[in-house]
């Protein structure tokens, strides 16, 4: 009798010290930390299934020893987000992480952004000093672009750049300048090619005041054609989007005075095609200029709220348009 009790007093005293060593291992894992992964928590997400999803990233071990370090600890509160936290991390590292704003940005490079659009994004969500290293990063001499240019404007790809903790800005540069050359590439437009008469960065060029023009797919075929006819017949474009461009302005009216401001952008001016890109383009925008479909088309005007375009060949032509948007509101 005497002896299964001590037998059990010891096998309890050893299932104590398996549990404790066990427990000791969740907090402090053995050697270095695995590779790093994302973990995002959403909006009104609990601790629970935060840890939860930290399990399935393997950041986690046991999720039943993280609730027990956060019950020994204190709970802690979590901003939706992004978060890039090392696998098999120490609680104390995932607990850090947490703690803070979310360490990964998800940085959305759309159509039609300027550059100066994009680095105020990114210093409003990592600093005016990262956004200040990006924007010198952002320039051909620092990160040259296969599309030569004396600017980057319209030389970096659209879509979602993940910018994790260790991601600098010129990393970030980089992998902005190769996307666009690969999205480039993917309809068709090489750094050496020529279409219409024009250089692959001209076409470039074309395609970024398609994008502000058209605005949306339906329009920009047809703008295309418009640009090049312009081009065809000589003179200024008479693109308004150019105007607002050199005055730092996205979208809204251009009032007489406007268009009498002397920049190389403006097209009212200045024949032929801007200097630099004016925008964020598409590989949408980028198709029309390569295959625009045939017409004679001079004169585009948005004629309805849901952004479709009338073409016009002949100016009497564009009035009677003229006259349909404004019958519309606009």
């Amino acid at each position: 009798m005497r002896w299964s009790w001590r037998k059990a007093v010891a096998g309890g005293a050893a299932a104590f010290v398996a549990v404790c060593a066990w427990l000791m291992l969740q907090w402090y894992p053995i050697g270095a930390s695995g590779r790093p992964v994302i973990v995002t928590v959403h909006a009104g997400e609990g601790l629970g299934a935060i840890t939860n999803s930290l399990h399935r990233a393997g950041v986690l071990a046991s999720p039943t020893a993280f609730r027990l370090d956060l019950a020994v600890e204190g709970s802690i509160l979590v901003q939706p987000g992004d978060y890039q936290i090392a696998q098999g991390a120490s609680f104390a590292t995932v607990r850090s992480i947490l703690s803070n704003p979310p360490n990964v940005v998800r940085l959305a490079v759309r159509p039609g952004l300027t550059i100066a659009e994009v680095v105020a994004r990114m210093s409003a969500a990592r600093g005016v000093e990262f956004g200040r290293r990006l924007q010198g990063a952002l320039t051909p001499a620092r990160t040259p672009s296969a599309f030569g240019g004396n600017s980057l404007e319209g030389l970096v790809g659209a879509g979602v750049y993940v910018v994790t903790p260790k991601m600098g800005p010129e990393a970030l540069a980089r992998e902005m300048v190769k996307r666009f050359e690969i999205q480039a590439r993917s309809v068709g437009l090489a750094p050496s090619s020529t279409h219409h008469g024009l250089s692959a960065y001209e076409m470039v060029i074309a395609a970024s005041i398609v994008e502000k023009e058209g605005y949306f797919p339906v329009n920009m075929p047809r703008v295309a054609r418009t640009i090049l006819n312009r081009l065809a017949r000589g003179g200024g474009l008479q693109m308004d989007s150019t105007v607002l461009y050199a005055l730092g302005r996205d979208g809204g009216r251009v009032t007489p005075a406007d268009l009498r401001t002397r920049t190389p952008y403006n097209t009212y001016l200045h024949a032929g095609l801007t200097p630099t890109p004016i925008c964020v383009v598409s590989t949408t925008a980028l198709r029309a200029m390569l295959n625009p479909p045939p017409g004679p088309w001079l004169y585009f005007v948005v004629i309805d709220r849901a952004g479709h375009e009338a073409f016009a060949a002949t100016f009497a032509e564009q009035l009677r348009n003229e006259q349909r948007a404004r019958a519309a509101g606009l």
